[in-house]
């Protein structure tokens, strides 16, 4: 019997998912644009909700080098992150950039950021974090099993 890796074997880097689904959605808008809202109502909720995905990614990342874990998920785990934003969210990075994607989206004004943002959360949820989930329960066990039991998985 193999021992399976100390990192979660996600299906992809995080931000390459979001980044590729970003650009596919710029490519849509290129060819056929649908925009959202007035232009000046797009673009000023756009910038709020990328300062809000920013202000998130920025103090979930301060949370984990304070506990000085590993932020990149091919890396391993080194401790279990229950503060900070993790308090609300075992989640926040990934709703961070969920945010932060909806802002850009708003930012160029497009319905196809919401398409594209549609498959993206499911590969995000199956690929990414139902894996991650399996890894922290088998490197920490019952904490994380008190943890998960405690917070919500995204908001």
């Amino acid at each position: 019997m193999s021992i399976p890796p100390d990192k979660p074997e996600v299906l992809a880097f995080p931000g390459v998912l979001y980044a590729a689904a970003f650009a596919g959605a710029i490519g849509l808008h290129m060819l056929w644009p649908v925009p959202i809202l007035p232009e000046p109502i797009a673009r000023w909720s756009g910038v709020a909700l990328c300062l809000v995905g920013a202000a998130l990614i920025l103090w979930g990342i301060a949370t984990m080098r304070a506990a000085k874990t590993n932020i990149y998920p091919e890396l391993p785990a080194t401790a279990l992150v229950t503060n900070g934003p993790f308090r609300f969210t075992r989640n926040p990075l990934y709703l961070a950039l969920t945010i932060l994607f909806l802002g850009l989206s708003l930012e160029i004004n497009t319905l196809w950021g919401i398409v594209t943002l549609v498959p993206l959360l499911l590969v995000m949820h199956h690929g990414v974090i139902l894996r991650e989930e399996a890894y922290l329960e088998r490197k920490f066990g019952d904490a994380y099993r008190q943890y998960r039991s405690s917070v919500r998985r995204y908001f």
